[in-house]
């Protein structure tokens, strides 16, 4: 049997197991089982909490489909909140070992509980070979998927992403249809996350994103930075926005002095349990 949480960032869920004081085996197999929605606990994927010789922890992050992923925005956030609350450390200031590098988190902390995490999230990466992306200008990426026409950005926070801006209404607009197609393309060597974008005004945007490995999720960190990344070089917006997904908001800000991107928003804890593995 092996205890592990449910936690979600804006609606954004996964599985969180303590990998440092239970062994765990055939990691992808289990992201598998334990995110499925019918016959598992149902999530976005799983994610691991594990012992690192470089930093406080290290996040190990696979997706639904068993595919482990680099990182993920709101899953570092519940990983913050995680550790804290469950008595790992006692620290609020925590560097997390991750496939993107070392992120730094702060934890906005209140009668002993984390209510907010504030995320180091880096320089974006704005090479398309390192982003991977196919393509000789990263702002012009144009290309045709079924009936219509979508101009790219891409960025990569640690993962890839292509941002669109869309002018009809977001709510409506088909993310599976055309995500889906858009993830596997050849101009994107290690598929990719698709961001859909509505501007509101300099400082606000909605979004909705097809997430590598997942389909379509409430919310997506590196997603919401990597969009914002992209509005601020288009000219869109200021450089400090608050992000609408579906399960929520994140505020990021990508900073003019050392060039990285900062993200804050909740975690938040669903239930706790057994399972026989």
């Amino acid at each position: 049997m092996v205890k592990f949480t449910k936690m979600h960032g804006l609606g954004n869920d996964y599985v969180y197991i303590d990998a440092i004081n239970q062994n765990i085996e055939n990691r992808s197999e289990l992201a598998k089982k334990l995110s499925d929605r019918h016959f598992g606990i149902g999530s976005d994927g799983l994610i691991l909490i594990c012992k690192s010789d470089v930093a406080d922890f290290k996040m190990q992050m696979f997706n639904s489909d068993g595919t482990e992923a680099e990182m993920c925005g709101n899953g570092i956030r519940c990983v913050g909140k995680f550790v804290y609350e469950k008595g790992l450390t006692s620290k609020t200031s925590l560097n997390i070992e991750t496939l993107a590098g070392i992120k730094q988190l702060e934890l906005i902390v209140k009668d002993n509980k984390v209510e907010k995490v504030k995320v180091d999230m880096g320089i974006p990466i704005l090479d398309s070979d390192k982003i991977p992306v196919i393509t000789d200008d990263i702002q012009n990426l144009k290309l045709k998927v079924l009936d219509k026409n979508f101009l790219f950005t891409c960025v990569s926070m640690g993962n890839p992403h292509a941002i669109t801006v869309i002018n009809e209404d977001i709510n409506i607009f088909d993310v599976s249809k055309y995500g889906s197609i858009i993830e596997t393309l050849p101009c994107f060597p290690r598929r990719t996350n698709v961001e859909f974008i509505k501007i509101l005004d300099k400082n606000n945007i909605e979004m909705r994103v097809w997430e590598r490995g997942s389909g379509e999720t409430l919310a997506c960190g590196t997603g919401a930075c990597a969009s914002v990344v992209a509005c601020i070089l288009n000219g869109y917006t200021s450089r400090r926005v608050k992000v609408k997904l579906l399960g929520g908001i994140l505020e990021i800000e990508w900073n003019t002095n050392n060039n990285h991107v900062y993200m804050t928003g909740e975690a938040t804890t669903v239930f706790e349990g057994t399972i026989e593995i």
